[in-house]
């Protein structure tokens, strides 16, 4: 009986050091879920951890990675005690980690450039094909005008100049033959000059709407290529994404190539220097970036796709995941939830 009774209380000063112990929290910087701002931790996932530990009665300290990764392997080797970011709940991760109930409700979405109309009117028309089409235009008026200096030089006192200064003239009268029809007072008097000028003429008909469908080709293409507004438009666009992400493993099942980064900075920074034309990953923190960043101008486009839950992530087997789960249930009862949640994406 003694015996008995050491064993318990030895098994109970053991369990009350254990739990008496500073908890070791990892996280990851994903604004607006964590990030550091003038040196203190703050976010959606770190006030709520603040929040659970106060109820739990427990001290503990923030372990910050560099990577995702490194994040979620901190929780499978259970070298920490919990690791807290926007952290989907998936089967994969289940088998080797165990998470809490959800913390928040998200999805995957699409950011590309906010270019504009004005931007894009410019970027058609300095476009590389339709500068060659302008120049290639260029270049057959004062063919077709210098041909006709050569047969009107003798003919008429307005073709009656050397070649080089004849240049402007005879361009000017070509493009004034295709876009007004010619000059009454300049008509061709050699035979050969009426009949290349019919031949002008006429050919112009064409000319004109060969050109005018080549522009339309180049805005109606560019149009086409710069829009992106589901997943279905990124085949052929350069996307980013996170490695080991829900959204890389979304693109992997698609077939659809892709850049991956280990870092999201990384990954921003190659979106800000044009280096890609599409960002895929998490909807809430590409909103919080697309209206707080400072740099180029960007956009969300298309609905949120492959819906997912955040959790808390516990190593597998953890004695917290109950008083946890408990807690959560307790600050969604009593309004510490919602007034977390306001603070940081506003009304739910």
């Amino acid at each position: 009986m003694k015996r008995l009774l050491l064993l318990t209380m030895t098994l109970v000063v053991w369990a009350t050091g254990l739990f008496a112990q500073d908890l070791r929290i990892a996280t990851v910087t994903r604004p607006p879920f964590s990030l550091v701002e003038d040196g203190n931790d703050r976010g959606f996932s770190i006030d709520l951890w603040e929040a659970v530990s106060k109820d739990l009665g427990r001290e503990y300290s923030l372990v910050r990675v560099e990577k995702f990764s490194d994040m979620l392997g901190l929780v499978e080797r259970g070298e920490v005690d919990a690791a807290v970011a926007n952290i989907s709940v998936t089967s994969q991760r289940e088998q080797v980690m165990d998470f809490s109930q959800p913390i928040f409700e998200s999805g995957l979405q699409i950011m590309v450039h906010s270019t504009g109309s004005v931007g894009s009117i410019w970027s058609v028309i300095f476009s590389g094909e339709l500068i060659l089409a302008i120049i290639a235009a260029f270049v057959a008026l004062l063919a077709a005008g210098m041909l006709m200096w050569r047969f009107e030089r003798k003919a008429q006192p307005y073709f009656d100049l050397p070649a080089k200064s004849a240049m402007f003239p005879a361009f000017w009268w070509a493009l004034n033959l295709i876009v007004n029809g010619g000059f009454e007072e300049r008509a061709p008097r050699s035979a050969a000059g009426r009949f290349f000028g019919v031949f002008l003429v006429v050919s112009s008909l064409f000319f004109v709407s060969i050109f005018v469908a080549k522009i339309t080709s180049v805005l109606t293409v560019n149009a086409i290529q710069s829009s992106v507004n589901e997943v279905n438009d990124l085949n052929g666009k350069r996307v980013g994404t996170i490695e080991g992400s829900t959204a890389a493993n979304f693109l992997e099942t698609r077939d659809m190539r892709f850049v991956a980064f280990s870092d999201l900075q990384m990954m921003l920074s190659s979106f800000e220097q044009l280096e890609l034309d599409a960002v895929v990953f998490d909807a809430p923190i590409l909103a919080y970036y697309a209206h707080t960043t400072k740099g180029p101008a960007s956009q969300l486009v298309g609905p949120i796709f492959l819906r997912e839950n955040y959790g808390i992530a516990l190593p597998s087997g953890s004695a917290l995941a109950e008083p946890i789960n408990q807690s959560l249930l307790k600050l969604r009862e009593d309004g510490t939830y919602t007034r977390i949640y306001r603070k940081w994406f506003g009304a739910l």
